[in-house]
């Protein structure tokens, strides 16, 4: 998959260090669906027109400007060029705040979005050495970026051979979980223990590969049959709310299918080992008949 085009260009810098860098989207959406509007009459799509009240009439996409409500009714006008003037350094560039524990920010939370990072390429020693000291240091940079009309609090890290620039929430963007409720109700020894040991037996390396998004391949089954007027086989209701006396049980049973599941791919392991042995014992003999 080609990169596409940069979207900015700037300055990351640490202590004296700088490292003049372009900005790139690290992910794309490749499995979006996209839904149409239709009119429910003549089933036809709706368009979106842009429309001037006061003029009454319809403003062209390229021909809009953009505007800033300083009073009620009152716009300045505002283009590329202004915004590109901010007096704002974050603007220009990324200024390495501090340097912190990867575990000190909670990234379920914190994270929106991933970008690349790229050294020009007068910069590539001073781009692998804030890289390289970030992966032997297991710490992530803080700094403050001004991208697309706001500036976002950043961390910095080092993936896969490059910088990832992730985009923060700010604190107070974040809501609290005090109005959640979250009573906390005793756990016995033994139900923590068995709980423990399913996760140990569920336990897993994470390999993206073994996943994909599904949600486009059901809609379509949906709309072929639509479009060829039969039932669709609807996805299963999911597994009854555990009661806290059967808890102990739940686990119990999700132990023993674990262990099945184990037992499964130990046999298909060996089995794959038998014939592999086999195999090598067949061939040796046919080259010992042979000569």
């Amino acid at each position: 998959m080609m990169m596409p085009r940069s979207i900015w260009r700037g300055v990351l810098s640490f202590g004296m260090v700088a490292i003049p860098v372009r900005l790139y989207l690290a992910t794309e959406s490749s499995s979006k669906v996209s839904f149409n509007l239709l009119c429910p009459d003549h089933k036809s799509r709706i368009k979106n027109k842009r429309w001037c009240p006061e003029g009454d009439h319809e403003v062209q996409w390229n021909d809009v400007v953009r505007g800033y409500e300083y009073e009620k009714g009152s716009y300045v006008e505002l283009d590329d060029e202004d915004l590109a003037k901010l007096p704002l350094r974050s603007s220009k560039a990324i200024d390495i705040s501090g340097f912190i524990d990867k575990k000190d920010i909670a990234e379920e939370l914190y994270i929106q979005s991933a970008y690349y990072l790229e050294p020009e390429k007068s910069a590539q020693k001073p781009y692998a050495l804030l890289k390289k000291t970030l992966e032997r240091t297991g710490r992530l940079a803080i700094a403050k970026f001004a991208l697309r009309d706001r500036e976002r609090l950043v961390s910095i890290g080092a993936h896969d051979g490059a910088l990832v620039l992730n985009t923060l929430h700010w604190p107070d963007e974040i809501r609290s979980t005090e109005d959640l409720d979250l009573e906390a109700p005793t756990v016995s020894a033994a139900e923590l223990k068995m709980a423990e040991n399913l996760v140990g037996m569920m336990a897993a390396k994470f390999e993206p590969e073994d996943y994909k998004d599904e949600y486009k391949e059901a809609l379509m089954e949906v709309v072929e049959a639509k479009v060829e007027k039969r039932e669709v086989i609807e996805a299963p209701e999911p597994e009854a709310e555990t009661t806290v006396v059967d808890l102990m049980s739940a686990l119990k049973a999700s132990v023993e299918k674990a262990k099945k599941g184990e037992q499964a791919r130990g046999r298909a392991a060996r089995g794959d080992h038998e014939s592999l042995v086999h195999r090598k014992t067949a061939t040796k003999e046919r080259r010992r008949k042979a000569s």
